[in-house]
């Protein structure tokens, strides 16, 4: 068999267009815009915080660094959008707690660890649970006796279906000997919007809520952490209140796997400089948030040891598929 002298010529030229090393496409990066998929809605906290991190990174890549809001399923859609986009860097997410109990309450043909290439963790959340300033609850005492006198009517609305907010508050409801009714929502701004509205009688929520308590329309009844926060010292953590339970929710930003290690740390090293900005500190102090930093291994690592401590408390609900 003999190629031509015309076929050899274009054989040799489509193998060179083909052959360009990863390094040079690296050393490109960023051409265009970049999209960054967050698991909220627009106008909550998540959304406010990382479009503000995404604007101190736009102008550490000289590239824009735009904003795609994909709420519901849990906070697990923008790490699925990773398993159908070009691992090229030029779409990258936000990796919610959530991912990583999806594959044991989920059927689904991905790999939470192996198929995304975790770039760089940036915050995490705090959370507690809210009632309506006018609320009847005054303290947690006050939700805990009305919850046990009348099982079933006590509504709470959550951030998802399978989110920190509702697992940890099927927890303490399952410590307390409580029967409560949920209600989920795509994100903190409509949750909040539900209970002042008086659709709910209570949320668990991250920390967004701090304006509106600060604004008087809130009252917290409790909060999750190891220790009180700075802005709510007379709200109690779950362990002073005589629950085992501590509940963070780190969060970053992953990447398609498969995405170049030289891309990978130019997006690791623009977000890093974005979030010790001061405009994202104080960005995030506005939800008693605060940077969380974990490098690309460090975050890896994260993951990997969060899979097996969200398999224990999905088995302990008894909620594993």
């Amino acid at each position: 068999m003999s190629f031509r002298p015309l076929s050899l010529l274009r054989a040799t030229a489509l193998f060179a267009l083909t052959a360009v090393p990863l390094a040079a496409l690296a050393q490109a990066f960023p051409a265009k815009s970049i999209k960054l998929v967050i698991a909220f809605p627009a106008g909550g906290p998540t959304d406010i915080t990382m479009r503000q991190l995404a604007e101190n990174a736009s102008k550490v890549l000289g590239q824009p660094v735009i904003i795609d809001n994909k709420p519901g399923a849990g906070g697990t859609l923008p790490a699925q959008a990773l398993q159908t986009s070009a691992a090229d860097g030029y779409t990258v997410a936000q990796i919610p707690l959530g991912v990583f109990r999806l594959g044991y309450t989920t059927k689904i043909n991905w790999d939470p660890i192996k198929d995304i290439n975790y770039v760089i963790n940036v915050t995490g959340y705090a959370f507690g649970i809210v009632v309506p300033a006018d609320s009847p609850f005054k303290n947690w005492a006050d939700f805990v006796a009305y919850a046990k006198a009348n099982p079933g009517k006590l509504s709470y609305g959550s951030t998802g279906t399978l989110t920190s907010p509702h697992l940890t508050t099927e927890l303490i409801a399952q410590k307390a000997g409580l029967q409560l009714q949920h209600i989920p929502y795509k994100g903190s701004a409509d949750l909040m919007l539900a209970l002042q509205s008086g659709q709910l009688m209570a949320g668990a929520d991250s920390t967004g809520f701090a304006p509106l308590v600060e604004a008087g329309k809130l009252r917290v009844l409790n909060t999750w952490g190891d220790k009180r926060l700075a802005k709510f010292p007379d709200a109690p953590t779950l362990k002073e209140l005589g629950y085992d339970i501590v509940q963070n929710s780190p969060f970053g930003i992953g990447a398609p796997k498969g995405t170049p290690p030289e891309v990978v740390k130019k997006l690791h090293d623009a977000f890093k400089t974005a979030m010790e900005d001061p405009s994202y500190v104080a960005t995030l102090g506005k939800y008693d948030m605060l940077p969380n930093y974990m490098s690309s291994t460090q975050y890896t690592k994260f993951a990997q040891d969060t899979m097996a401590r969200e398999k224990a408390l999905i088995d302990q609900l008894g909620l594993a598929k």
